[in-house]
């Protein structure tokens, strides 16, 4: 089975590209090529466009065209305007108050769409130094699988020359075949783990699917962090962007009702034309005066009078909109300060999960000096001397565990207080 699995492991990479990057390199890609944050970008677009959209009224526009057409009997008009050979109009908006608040709130989108952006591009590269740390962690944990593997393959062996010469039961020789295959059944666990991350964490940096990214070996000393926990919480409170766009969304919506409620005020916008009419019309068998050349040039004043209950209904929802967005915000305040602890609790608890495995593995070094010296003078066995590495080799097992927890808990106090791309440039 593990030769079948290596050999499918072998033509899948034959089909793709092997990437090796350290983890600031695969950061600054996936900020840079992620789908996610091109779309991202992609709305902040189409927002910046949307202000172009609500100030177009503002400017003049000038439509040109025929209106032309054989009239019989009285002079009818089309489409309200005299029948002629070449007519122009001419609008704008000179005074629109629920234009112009349409504006600012355009405006405010657009700022909140460019907040969305950063937080995408925060929340890819935490996602990607994560996904980067376990490849990591994986293939630390094969390389101290493959040391176990070559360590009980020597503990059989002995077991087996012991068992021959009659020194041990055939039982011994079977329990250290079976210690041997549940490692290695471990480690093909871990090959199969680390195919599925490398090809994850190539997706998310905008390669091919067939693609897969290795870590460049690399020493990183441990991420700074804030000090304390108070400290990193007013670094979270005022670096979230999530606050930030929801703030927006709350400005947004007022400046929304602000232009509801001047749907009741006048507005003034621009009128001129001009219209070229036929000396072939019969306008002067109807009017005392014919002039082919007809111009106007005012102001179209519009001044609400009743308004109906569709606008106060409008306001209370935009207010209603308003009061939930404050309830998101308070609940986002408080979910920061949460994650913030727990990431806390998590680093104390990493810290001392490695002290503990650090003790550990350092015992069971001094018990392997031992039994290497006992076994020069006759007073251990080579099998005692391979489970003592074994059992070292799970202590350092739990060390690169224990540390591991500690770089993804700074990892994600770095992602709260909006940290990360900084600590990693």
């Amino acid at each position: 089975m593990r030769i079948f699995f290596l050999l499918a492991a072998l033509a899948v990479a034959a089909s793709g590209e092997t990437h090796r990057l350290t983890i600031r390199q695969a950061v600054d890609r996936a900020v840079d090529q992620n789908s996610e944050v091109v779309m991202a970008r992609l709305d902040e677009i189409k927002a910046a466009q949307a202000i172009r959209i609500a100030k177009d009224p503002f400017y003049t526009r000038i439509i040109g065209g025929s209106g032309f057409a054989y009239n019989y009997g009285y002079p009818l008009s089309i489409e309200g305007s005299a029948p002629s050979i070449f007519q122009t109009n001419a609008s704008r908006y000179i005074l629109n108050r629920p234009q112009s608040w349409a504006v600012a709130q355009a405006k405010e989108t657009a700022r909140g769409a460019g907040l969305a952006v950063g937080e995408k591009r925060d929340e890819i590269a935490w996602r990607v130094a994560t996904m980067f740390v376990d490849v990591e962690r994986i293939g630390r944990f094969m390389e101290m699988l493959q040391k176990q593997v070559e360590s009980l393959g020597n503990v059989y062996d002995a077991v087996d020359a012991r068992v021959r010469l009659g020194h041990e039961l055939p039982v011994a020789k079977q329990e250290a075949y079976v210690n041997l295959l549940r490692v290695q059944q471990k480690l093909m666990n871990l090959e199969s783990d680390r195919d599925y991350a490398g090809h994850d964490l190539a997706a998310a940096l905008g390669y091919g699917a067939a693609d897969t990214v290795e870590p460049a070996p690399a020493e990183r000393a441990p991420l700074p962090i804030p000090p304390t926990e108070d400290a990193a919480l007013k670094a979270a409170l005022d670096a979230s962007k999530e606050l930030k766009r929801l703030q927006s969304t709350y400005e947004a919506k007022g400046l929304e009702i602000k232009g509801d409620r001047a749907q009741r005020l006048p507005r003034v916008d621009l009128v001129a034309q001009y219209a070229l009419l036929s000396q072939y019309s019969n306008y002067d068998q109807y009017f005392l005066k014919f002039q082919r050349n007809n111009a106007e040039i005012g102001a179209s004043v519009q001044i609400p009078i009743l308004g109906g209950p569709g606008v106060k209904a409008q306001i209370a929802q935009a207010e209603a909109d308003r009061q939930r967005i404050q309830a998101e915000i308070a609940a986002e305040r408080d979910r920061i300060a949460l994650d913030v602890h727990h990431s806390f609790q998590d680093l104390i608890k990493a810290n001392a999960a490695s002290q503990l495995a650090k003790a550990e593995v350092d015992l069971a070094h001094a018990q392997l000096s031992v039994l290497l010296a006992q076994m020069k003078e006759g007073r251990a066995s080579p099998r005692q001397v391979e489970d003592a590495r074994s059992v070292e080799d799970e202590k350092s097992l739990a060390l690169y565990d224990a540390q591991f927890s500690d770089a993804r808990a700074r990892l994600e106090i770095l992602r709260q207080t909006g940290q990360l791309l900084e600590t990693l440039k």
